[in-house]
C-alpha cells in the first residue's frame, strides 16, 4: 500500500507582491514534495493565501478597492509562483473559501467547548506588520525590530482570549515525546526555552466595527476571528476537515515549513489550539532562516524586495531553484547577491552539469553507437538522508560532487583517443552516470532532469541547445 505525505508551507499576506524569500520557502517545499513522489507516495503539498487581518484590509482601503477583489488580484500573483518556480503544489487554499471559513468556525465552537475561550476587556501594543501583539522586552526603540518604519498601534476593547497558558505543561511533554519535532535543534531549543518562560493568553477576536474583514466569530456578531487564529487552520481546512474525514485522516499530520519569524506561531501557538480542539499535533515543522539582501533582512517596508518571477524569467527557473536550494544555508540566515548568483551561474550549471552534458553527447553522436539500457534508477539513498534533513544544500553538494566525478573520468580516459569497444565502454558508463545524475537531480531542478533525460534517453544519443548558456 503507497504511503501518504503532506508537505505545507506557511500562507503569505496579499498585502504585497511575492519575494524571493517567500520564493525560498515555497521551493524547498515543493524539492521534499517532488522526492516523496519519486518515492511513489501519495502526496498532497499545499500552499496558498493568507487574506484576512488590518494589514490587508487597510492596504484595499487606501487602494479604494472592494476587498474581495483586492484578494483575488493578489491570489493571481502568487499563483502565478507555479509557473515561474515550476512548482508541483496539489492544493492553493485562501482563506476567504468558504469551506476554510466554515472549517475555522467548527474549530473556534471546538476550542470554545473545550473551555479554551473567554472574554475580555484588554489594551496592548499591536504590530500591524507581524498582526502580533508585543511586549516590551521584544521591542527595539518603542518598534518592532521586524517592522522599525511602522509605529505599534495601541489597542484597547473587549475581544475573545484562548487559553494558551493552559497549554503550557502539555506542549512542553510533547517536545519531551517528539524530540524531533522541530528542525534545526537550536530553533527547537529557543520554542522550549519560550513555553518554559510561561505563556500567556492571548486575544484571538476583533471588533467588526473597527475590523469588519475577518471570519465572523460563531455566536458573535460584533466580533471577528483574529487573522492568525483563522490563518493557521488552513493547514487542515486544506484537507478537507472537518467534512472530508477520510481525506483528512489519510494525511494528517504532516510536515510544515515556515521562516524563523513564524516560529513561536507554527510550533506553540498552533500546537496548542490543535491540543485545544482534540486533533493530532503536526508531524514536523522546518524552521528556514532569512534571505538577506546586502546583509539586511528582506522588508517590503524597506522595499528592498526581489521578485522572483522576474529572476527566474531573466536566468532561467532552474537557476533560481539551484541557487536558492544549493547557494542559501537552510538552516541559517544567507545573504542573495547578484553577483553570487552569476558566479554560480557560470561556475556550477554552463561550466560544471551543462558542459558536461554537451561533451559527452558530442562524444556519444560521432561514432554513431546506439545507448539502450534497461536500469530502473534508484533514488540516491545518501541524498534522500540529507533531504530527510532539510539539508538541501548537501544534497546538492552529493550531486555536484558526481558531476565532477564524471568529468575526471572522462578527463583520464581521454575517449577522444579512443575507438571501437574502449570507447564503447567509457561512452557506457559516462552516459549511466548522466541518467543517475538526471535522476537524483529531479526533485531540485525537474525541468533539466527532463531535459537531460530526454536527451540521454537512446538508443542514439545527439547534441541539444547548451542547457545553460554561459551569461
Amino acid at each position: 500500500m503507497k504511503k501518504n505525505f503532506y508537505i505545507t508551507t506557511t500562507l503569505p499576506y496579499v498585502n504585497s507582491d511575492p519575494h524571493v524569500g517567500f520564493a525560498l520557502e515555497i521551493v524547498q517545499a515543493d524539492a521534499l514534495a517532488r522526492y516523496h513522489k519519486l518515492l511513489g507516495e501519495n502526496v498532497v503539498f499545499n500552499f496558498g493565501t493568507d487574506e484576512h487581518g488590518q494589514k490587508i484590509y487597510e492596504k484595499a482601503l487606501k487602494e479604494g478597492k472592494d476587498l474581495q477583489k483586492y484578494c483575488d488580484e493578489y491570489a493571481v500573483k502568487f499563483d502565478a509562483l507555479k509557473k515561474a518556480l515550476n512548482l508541483s503544489y496539489t492544493n492553493f487554499i485562501r482563506t476567504t473559501d468558504p469551506k476554510h471559513i466554515k472549517a475555522a468556525q467548527e474549530f473556534w465552537k471546538l476550542c470554545d467547548k473545550n473551555g479554551d475561550i473567554y472574554k475580555k476587556l484588554y489594551k496592548t501594543k499591536y504590530c500591524v506588520g507581524c498582526e502580533l501583539e508585543k511586549t516590551d522586552s521584544e521591542l527595539v526603540d518603542s518598534r518592532c525590530p521586524l517592522h522599525p518604519n511602522q509605529e505599534l498601534e495601541i489597542i484597547e476593547e473587549e475581544n475573545y482570549f484562548f487559553k494558551f497558558s493552559k497549554y503550557q505543561k502539555p506542549l512542553l511533554e510533547f517536545y519531551e515525546k517528539n524530540p524531533d519535532f522541530v528542525v534545526p535543534a537550536g530553533k527547537f531549543n529557543e520554542i522550549k526555552t519560550f513555553v518554559e518562560n510561561g505563556i500567556s493568553d492571548f486575544s484571538i477576536s476583533r471588533l467588526k466595527s473597527k475590523l469588519p474583514w475577518g471570519i465572523p466569530v460563531p455566536g458573535d456578531d460584533t466580533q471577528v476571528m483574529y487573522v492568525w487564529f483563522d490563518a493557521l487552520i488552513n493547514y487542515i481546512s486544506t484537507l478537507g476537515w472537518p467534512g472530508d474525514k477520510k481525506n483528512f485522516e489519510d494525511f494528517w499530520p504532516g510536515i510544515q515549513v515556515a521562516g524563523k519569524d513564524n516560529l513561536r506561531q507554527q510550533t506553540a501557538i498552533w500546537q496548542a489550539m490543535l491540543l485545544s480542539a482534540g486533533i493530532p499535533n503536526s508531524k514536523q515543522v522546518f524552521i528556514h532562516g532569512f534571505i538577506t539582501i546586502n546583509g539586511q533582512k528582506i522588508s517590503k517596508s524597506l522595499g528592498n524586495t526581489i521578485n522572483p518571477i522576474e529572476v527566474a524569467e531573466k536566468y532561467g527557473t532552474d537557476a533560481l531553484r539551484y541557487y536558492l536550494l544549493a547557494k542559501i544555508n537552510p538552516y541559517e540566515d544567507s545573504d542573495f547577491a547578484f553577483e553570487k548568483f552569476e558566479e554560480t551561474y557560470n561556475g556550477e550549471l554552463a561550466n560544471g552539469l551543462g558542459n558536461l552534458t554537451s561533451r559527452v553527447a558530442k562524444l556519444c553522436e560521432k561514432p554513431g553507437f546506439e545507448f539502450h539500457y534497461i536500469d530502473i534508477y534508484q533514488y540516491s539513498e545518501q541524498i534522500g538522508k540529507q533531504l530527510e534533513q532539510y539539508r538541501f544544500d548537501q544534497a546538492l553538494k552529493i550531486i555536484w560532487e558526481d558531476v565532477t566525478e564524471t568529468d575526471k573520468y572522462i578527463n583520464e580516459k581521454e575517449p577522444w583517443k579512443l575507438e571501437g569497444e574502449n570507447l564503447k565502454e567509457v561512452l557506457d558508463k559516462s552516459v549511466k552516470s548522466i541518467r543517475q545524475i538526471a535522476h537524483n537531480l529531479k526533485p531540485f531542478l525537474p525541468k533539466t532532469a527532463e531535459k537531460i533525460e530526454g536527451q540521454f534517453a537512446g538508443p542514439e544519443i545527439k547534441s541539444q541547445p547548451a542547457l545553460f548558456p554561459r551569461l
